[in-house]
């Protein structure tokens, strides 16, 4: 079927004849909106970054399709949402009765691999005559599923871990990217790797897609860049404003950006992304190539490392909450709007899928890439019908999500959670950081939304978790109460550790810092 599908895309794309452009799409791991300069960080430091959303339309409601990394990277690839494609949870995590916490629900078992009947955005262009290249952070699926089966004629470190084994620095554990001298980061050897595939594909048209695994745990920088955001901290003075962590109904979650550590992996970061801008700049290429950046999900305020906040942005990874889901969202598109703009119309991870096939001048595809919508009006200026986002996320989360299913429609989010049937509901545009509840007051809106929620999760078939007769409410009382009394000021020991001079990280990291 895949075979037959691939003829009859080659025909149809053999009709088109335009320029077509390259396209360097940049995904960062774990990267919260917040985390940037451009986005009002005022602690970590992003120029490169900065300049690129400032060069073409920052989307102020872009959303990732999840909470968590897999089901986010799969909605890109396919242009379905999760529930449609099934990897609804990151690759791994236990669901049904492996679930070993104790907790009222079973997560909802789920696709442990990107399916190969999936024709995957690499494989529609490759189709069409461009030259794939991959490099980084894959996580959809074990050898088979790897990103050279699922259209990618290059691929430089991507398999099935979700996290860099062996650490940010060489050598490292990947039996798809060479080990440099020991000591070399790999976030910057991505983007050389990627710089590379660029110089040499210039005559042709390109997709070059950068996987960073930064800024996933573990956190990881180095001793120069780590003292540099230690000495900016202590300027900071945050001990005087209260607490660095507070709970937020299940795990704590961090109030203040003053990680040295973290801060120090951003700039990494942000190294890279210039030298890939760089290279296209150099090349000429940058008059010709779509540039996309943005994140899987949001970032690390709790469990992991607890490594950033987001404030005013309630939650983050593996949260329902606008911390968990809104990203940084920036579409160059040379030639088409103008740059420096911004819009608020929202979009989602499946809609790059579809807008990258009308800038490449390609028929769009819209049974596989359902659940998207190309922004290319918006790029242009104008706008797309209002339509209604959703999630589904039928897990517990490292970083203490519930169970969940959202819609957001226009200014309006309700969140359905499976533990107790409850829904919330809030105003985005005058509640940003979802304090105010208003299920209460508004139940005719609730039942409305919440109709129009079960719709989609019949539409898509989602799978819903069922009760765990495991579960033993007195022991889950026992492990909040351990939560507040000694997980709570341990993170706060741990982060003042942090800035002291004479911490050290563990032995065994090679001239980094670490957590």
């Amino acid at each position: 079927m895949k075979y037959v599908v691939s003829l009859i895309l080659c025909a149809a794309f053999s009709q088109v004849v335009v320029a077509q452009p390259n396209f360097v799409f940049i995904l960062v791991d774990d990267l919260g909106l917040l985390d940037l300069g451009v986005e009002g960080s005022t602690f970590h430091e992003t120029p490169n970054i900065d300049a690129l959303a400032k060069s073409g339309m920052r989307f102020e409601n872009g959303y990732a399709a999840c909470v968590v990394c897999s089901p986010s990277r799969a909605s890109i690839m396919t242009g379905k949402a999760p529930p449609r494609h099934g990897i609804t949870d990151w690759i791994g995590a236990a669901s049904g009765t492996q679930w070993k916490r104790n907790d009222k629900l079973l997560p909802a078992a789920y696709s442990h691999t990107l399916e190969a009947s999936e024709i995957t955005l690499a494989e529609a262009l490759r189709t069409a005559g461009y030259s794939t290249f991959f490099a980084g952070k894959w996580h959809l699926g074990d050898e088979g599923s790897w990103p050279e089966d699922h259209g990618f004629d290059i691929n430089k470190g991507g398999w099935e871990v979700g996290s860099p084994k062996g650490g940010y620095f060489a050598p490292w554990i990947n039996p798809r990217l060479e080990n440099g001298p020991d000591g070399e980061a790999l976030t910057l050897r991505l983007a050389n790797e990627t710089a590379r595939f660029i110089e040499e594909h210039q005559d042709t048209p390109f997709l070059a897609y950068l996987s960073f695994y930064t800024v996933h745990g573990p956190i990881q920088t180095t001793e120069e860049l780590c003292g540099k955001y230690r000495k900016k901290a202590k300027l900071m003075k945050p001990s005087e404003n209260g607490p660095r962590f507070k709970i937020d109904r299940t795990l704590p979650v961090r109030q203040v950006q003053d990680n040295p550590i973290y801060a120090g992996m951003v700039e990494l970061l942000d190294d890279a992304v210039g030298i890939v801008l760089d290279t296209l700049r150099e090349t000429g290429l940058d008059k010709n190539t779509v540039v996309i950046f943005t994140s899987d999900n949001g970032g690390v305020s709790s469990g992991d490392a607890y490594s950033t906040s987001l404030l005013p942005l309630r939650g983050g990874k593996g949260r329902q909450w606008e911390g968990g889901i809104r990203e940084p969202f920036y579409i160059r598109a040379p030639g088409i709007g103008t740059p420096g703009s911004t819009t608020k119309v929202p979009a989602i991870g499946m809609d790059f899928y579809p807008t990258m096939l009308e800038l490449a001048g390609l028929p769009l595809m819209p049974e596989q890439h359902v659940d998207g919508v190309s922004l290319v009006p918006v790029l242009k200026g104008g706008t797309i019908p209002d339509r209604d986002l959703f999630w589904h996320y039928p897990h517990y989360g490292n970083q203490g999500g519930e169970p969940s299913s959202t819609i957001r429609s226009k200014d309006w989010k309700l969140i359905h959670y499976y533990e107790d049937g409850r829904d919330e509901l809030y105003n985005l545009a005058e509640d940003i950081g979802e304090q105010q509840d208003l299920a209460a007051a508004q139940p005719e809106r609730v039942a409305e939304l919440r109709r129009r929620l079960d719709r989609w999760l019949e539409d898509t078939a989602a799978v819903i978790p069922q009760p765990d007769d495991r579960f033993d409410p007195t022991k889950k009382m026992k492990q909040q109460k351990q939560i507040e009394n000694q997980k709570l000021p341990a993170l706060e020991k741990r982060a003042a550790d942090y800035l002291d001079p004479n911490w050290a990280p563990n032995a065994d990291w090679w001239g980094s810092q670490a957590d």
